[in-house]
């Protein structure tokens, strides 16, 4: 199991983009993620930093491997 790295809500966010999920909207200092076909939905946070646990959760949510999330983030 790859190492979950730790990145910027806004870093985040471009990798999940290029996922297929899209910006829905802003409540407070979060960004809620949207994704055609599934009812699940992304609330990152928009930290200098994220936690490497709520990151994990957002992966898992996102219906992505670590790996894959990694992969997608070194691919800048």
């Amino acid at each position: 199991m790859a190492k979950v790295p730790i990145v910027s809500g806004r870093d985040a966010i471009k990798v999940f983009a290029r996922a297929g999920w899209s910006w829905g909207r802003t409540a407070g200092s979060h960004a809620i993620l949207t994704k055609a076909g599934t009812r699940n939905v992304l609330s990152v946070p928009l930290h200098g930093e994220l936690g490497r646990g709520l990151l994990r959760h957002l992966i898992r949510v996102s219906g992505m491997l670590v790996e894959e999330f990694v992969e997608t983030l070194e691919k800048r």
